[in-house]
């Protein structure tokens, strides 16, 4: 059953891989794309806020920091 939380944590990082996707196509940055996928599925594959919050925190800087 899905709570409140990972549904709200789902959607915000559902909205950043979109627009992180859009973004590396546009411009072409392959890092950008597959972050933005990985931050659009992983909601699906673990269940528990503290996760789904490390997981988001660990995910949406890290083409920012491999592109350096």
């Amino acid at each position: 059953m899905i709570s409140p939380g990972n549904l709200i944590i789902g959607i915000i990082a559902g909205a950043f891989g979109l627009s992180y996707f859009i973004y590396g196509k546009k411009q072409g940055e392959m890092i950008f794309m597959l972050t933005g996928i990985a931050l659009l599925s992983y909601p699906y594959f673990f269940n528990g806020i503290v996760i789904l919050i490390i997981l988001g925190l660990i995910l949406l800087p890290l083409p920012f920091v491999l592109k350096k």
